[in-house]
């Protein structure tokens, strides 16, 4: 009997009699390589955004599909509200027909007699094609190089307004460095100018994110005005997305020069050269090297002063920003190499007396954080209860934060009453529990209090700086460690135990809700 022929439902190839199909061409979509866009830390003294108002990559003209229609309304506004009282008077036809005319051509009229309309019509015609979002790279280089044609030696003049700023940011976003670097030559001497201004401000820090050959000189241009423009309104981001997302050690010192004091900006020997350079990436100590008597304490005293003005202006926003930081950070770092205890004592309290009411607004930055630790490990008693009362509003976001977490880290280690630790602190912590245990940050929260700097949950460069306070507890404060931790870990007990027993079993599903739970049971007193 002929075996049975085994029956496959497997189509046919063509080359097998089956049906001829056409391969579907493989489409990919192609998008410009773009660095990912970098954004300054958040206070966490602000509510939690998801986006930045002031991220410059917005402001190509993404917001507003047609930049004549805004020229359109804010140059006939009154002419439409002339119309419609003509509407309301006149109910003939032709004559409403003839007024509308009227007022297109008086608007054309108006439109032509701007400087550089005619350069601005033929820049915005090419510019509709250079922002498209969905075309090939090569194909959106050329519409750039184009563009670069039209507007060329004539950047200066047309940067300043609105919708020319977008213009010469969209070149400067895709273009490559000949066409970044023509804008930058050709803007130079303008920057401090256009850091003020309310459009072309995101053009200077497109530029000073992607001309890394000009950075220096933009920088440079802001010499002897860095105080002041940091109090301005429009200037202020321009010169800490500079100084925190993209200028180098170098440049940073730039910025840095003009809280040392006229004295110091005026009369620096710095040349360009690499040791020059090498020692103004030092910061303030770096310059204070060699210096000693009245003149050191003229330049101290600069720094004190020039601080003291911006804390003075709390709603310029500028004590948010990492410069100003900085800046604070590396005054404390010098006045430890004066060699009177009692004077670095006087200059630190002091600081600390001007500054103490804004802590909350610079944890969230490295030098901020640093900043408060440092007054939490030199302070008195008073200092740091005066210390956690500024930061308690502010608890659970800085629990969540990088930086500011190791200020309460820090404010557990240092602080002797741990009655008030555990009302002020401690209870806080616990009763945000569930909501920590969904990030890495919250949960080392949660762990530091029963298990502070253990290798299984803290990496040991997090040990290494939570422990730069160490030996200055051992001369403020005078609890012994092991106690203090003892005390804090029975403190967050009956909390945190509270919580497993409410959430336990809903928690427990998720892998690092499990970790917290297990942590929990093993250390927590009555668990």
């Amino acid at each position: 009997m002929p075996a049975l022929q085994k029956i496959s439902n497997k189509r046919l190839s063509s080359s097998q009699g089956g049906p001829r199909t056409t391969k579907k061409p493989r489409i990919t979509a192609t998008k410009d390589h773009a660095e990912p866009i970098r954004k300054r830390r958040q206070p966490v003294t602000l509510p939690i955004k998801e986006s930045d108002g002031e991220d410059s990559d917005k402001t190509d003209g993404d917001e507003t599909e047609e930049i004549e229609d805004e020229v359109t309304d804010s140059d006939g506004g009154a002419a439409s509200e002339g119309e419609m009282v003509i509407d309301k008077v006149q109910k003939d036809p032709n004559a409403t027909k003839e007024s509308h005319k009227a007022q297109r051509a008086l608007h054309e009229q108006r439109k032509a007699a701007k400087p550089h309309s005619q350069l601005l019509a033929n820049a915005k015609r090419v510019w509709s094609l250079a922002r498209q979002k969905n075309i090939p790279p090569a194909e959106r280089q050329q519409h750039v190089r184009d563009l670069m044609n039209v507007v060329n030696g004539k950047v200066k003049d047309i940067v300043l307004k609105h919708d020319a700023s977008r213009i010469i940011q969209t070149v400067v976003k895709y273009g490559g460095q000949k066409e970044r670097g023509q804008i930058a030559t050709e803007l130079k001497g303008q920057f401090r100018q256009l850091a003020q201004s309310k459009y072309s401000k995101f053009l200077v820090t497109k530029l000073i994110r992607h001309c890394a050959a000009h950075r220096a000189s933009i920088l440079s241009e802001f010499q002897t005005h860095v105080l002041r423009l940091l109090l301005h309104r429009e200037a202020s981001g321009v010169l800490a997305d500079a100084f925190e997302l993209y200028a180098n050690a170098y440049e940073r010192s730039i910025l840095l020069r003009d809280f040392y004091g006229k004295e110091a900006t005026l009369f620096s020997s710095s040349r360009g050269t690499e040791a020059d350079k090498e020692k103004a990436k030092k910061g303030l100590r770096g310059f204070l090297e060699g210096v000693e008597g009245d003149r050191k304490k003229r330049v101290l005293g600069a720094v004190k002063e020039n601080l003291t003005t911006i804390f003075n202006n709390p709603d310029k926003g500028a004590i948010t920003h990492a410069i100003v930081h900085r800046a604070l950070w590396e005054y404390l770092v010098a006045i430890h190499d004066i060699e009177d205890e009692a004077e670095r004592n006087k200059l630190r309290h002091e600081m600390f007396e001007n500054c103490q009411d804004i802590l909350a607004e610079m944890v969230h930055t490295k030098d901020g954080s640093r900043v408060v630790r440092e007054f939490l490990a030199y302070g008195t008693a008073k200092d740091r209860k005066q210390i956690v009362k500024v930061i308690k509003p502010h608890i659970a976001r800085m629990c969540v934060d990088d930086e500011a977490q190791l200020v309460i880290f820090t404010a557990l280690d240092v602080i002797d009453d741990t009655k008030f630790t555990a009302k002020s602190l401690v209870s806080d912590i616990t009763a945000s529990a569930e909501s920590f245990i969904t990030t890495p940050q919250g949960r080392r929260s949660l762990f530091y209090l029963l298990v502070p700097r253990t290798r299984r949950h803290f990496p040991p460069a997090r040990i290494a700086i939570i422990a730069e306070t160490d030996s200055i507890r051992e001369k403020t404060s005078k609890k012994d460690n092991v106690l203090r931790s003892a005390e804090i870990r029975q403190a967050a007990s009956l909390g945190l135990l509270k919580f497993i027993e409410e959430k336990g079993a809903e928690v427990a599903r998720d892998t690092a809700g499990s970790l917290v739970i297990l942590e929990i049971m093993l250390y927590a007193e009555g668990g």
